[in-house]
């Protein structure tokens, strides 16, 4: 049995989802929101990251979103996560890990934990002003790529998809017009929302994508 390591909306969203489409038992440790228990000494001995998501299961821990969303997808092909072949391979590496590295790591982060990189909250407006620039361009290209295709990686849903969709949520909570600035984007979500998984992770979880 898995066990994920989890706050409600954050990126462990997307792991969640996978599981819940897997279908295998799993539980979740379900943290509060902005997940202050990372920086407890007990969850530094799981992650000394002191990050989520992580997974667990008997003899096997995993950090970070991509490489669990990779892990599910290529140890679990009955479930139609991850393409076998090496295009969608790479792909799907290419998509995550520029969600990860690029948009989350550096865009979010600079409007949503402005002091990572400043500790004055006084300088903190310019920082954001800049970092919601980066994110704006980030999202027209995911409405660009999307264009003239069901999911990420063409017709075949896979362990992107669902890591779009904290992208896309998170758009919401900032107050981005994700409706109107990304059409493209908004009917993917609405496809993701229509499925049985995605349903269960959402009221699991206690969220939604649209606020």
């Amino acid at each position: 049995m898995y066990t994920l390591h989890a706050s409600p909306g954050s990126s462990a969203f997307a792991p969640h989802i996978a599981l819940e489409e897997i279908g295998l038992p799993y539980k979740t440790v379900m943290m509060s929101a902005g997940h202050p228990e990372t920086k407890s000494v007990e969850f530094r001995q799981i992650n000394p990251k002191g990050r989520i998501p992580v997974l667990i299961a008997e003899g096997f821990l995993l950090t970070e979103a991509p490489a669990i969303l990779l892990h599910l997808g290529l140890t679990n092909p009955a479930a139609g996560l991850m393409g076998s072949d090496t295009e969608s391979i790479v792909r799907a590496v290419e998509w995550t890990n520029w969600l990860s590295g690029t948009v989350h790591a550096v865009a979010v982060r600079m409007v949503w934990k402005t002091d990572y990189f400043l500790p004055d909250a006084s300088t903190h407006g310019p920082l954001i002003e800049r970092g919601m620039e980066h994110l704006l361009s980030a999202f027209a290209l995911v409405e660009d790529k999307l264009q003239d295709r069901q999911y990420a990686l063409g017709d075949t849903y896979s362990v992107v998809d669902p890591y779009l969709l904290v992208f896309f949520r998170w758009g919401n909570r900032m107050c981005i017009d994700m409706q109107g600035k990304y059409p493209t984007w908004t009917a993917h979500a609405r496809r993701l929302e229509a499925r049985d998984a995605v349903q269960r992770t959402i009221t699991q979880e206690g969220i939604s994508l649209w606020e």
